[in-house]
């Protein structure tokens, strides 16, 4: 059993960690990007713990590519941990306590294959969300100049050239020209995110396990991609269905006390 924990506050420039020998703190520094690679791939075979936050996948494999175990805990459970005032120094300590705690989950290290289809899929999702950005703020300028119409991007995107080819309108010039810009940079999203969907069926196509979870009944190609990316290719992360099901918000609330259990409802933020 290794008893060396490694524990690691991470940002984008600025790093501390703290190393625990059997409860005795042996470091407690600050580092830079560049020397925490170095300190790391010098130290002894380690369990590395580091809180799941931007990057911390790309150092849960760095730190196992120069001989560690790496760890990632979500963020919810280190806060109970931190003693004193939020600083990077009692970050680092209370990520190895809560590393040492029996039972902690744990959130599953990603492949960089794996990230890739995560964040090509982060992409698809951010120009969805600017056509409806664009279409939200363009129907509400209209209504200014008592132009309605229907909600949603197709009737959107039927009624604007019929808006923009209207004469007779109250629009002011200048801003008609505003309306058309706006209109076509929707169009070039639109096309921009069919090109990205069809990459992003391709590759899930390709995936064995995506594949296997696409024969569920209701499950297509995203869906199949974020439970993939959720549970993991083997569902290592999880100890039965259960917690893998109140991960992607599957099961209802549970309060329990004195033998009896009380089950609530499914709320539309739980899980995942």
């Amino acid at each position: 059993m290794n008893n060396t924990t490694i524990a690691i506050d991470i940002a984008k420039s600025s790093f501390h960690a703290v190393k625990l020998h059997q409860s005795n703190v042996q470091t407690d520094k600050a580092f830079t990007r560049q020397k925490l690679k170095v300190w790391l791939a010098k130290q002894k075979p380690s369990h590395v713990i580091i809180e799941a936050c931007g990057s911390a996948h790309y150092w849960a494999r760095y730190a196992q590519s120069v001989g560690h175990t790496a760890q990632l805990i979500a963020p919810k459970h280190v806060t109970p941990y931190r003693q004193g005032h939020k600083t990077d120094k009692n970050d680092a300590l209370a990520i190895a306590i809560a590393g040492q705690q029996p039972k902690m989950k744990s959130v599953a290290i990603k492949t960089v294959e794996q990230q890739g289809l995560q964040s090509i899929d982060r992409i698809r999702q951010h120009i969805t969300d600017n056509q409806t950005a664009v279409s939200n703020m363009i129907r509400g300028l209209l209504a200014e100049f008592g132009i309605c119409f229907a909600k949603g991007l197709s009737a959107f995107k039927e009624n604007i050239p019929d808006i923009l080819e209207d004469a007779e309108n109250e629009l002011p010039h200048a801003f008609r020209a505003q309306v058309s810009m706006m209109y076509q940079a929707f169009l070039d999203a639109e096309s921009h995110l069919k090109q990205v969907n069809k990459q992003l069926e391709a590759l899930i196509n390709q995936q064995a396990h995506c594949k296997k979870l696409m024969k569920l009944e209701g499950i297509g190609p995203i869906n199949a991609l974020n439970l993939f990316l959720t549970l993991g290719e083997k569902g290592e992360s999880f100890q039965h269905g259960r917690e893998a099901s109140a991960c992607i918000g599957l099961t209802p609330k549970q309060y329990s006390t004195g033998g009896i259990t009380i089950l609530g409802g499914i709320g539309k933020k739980a899980g995942n």
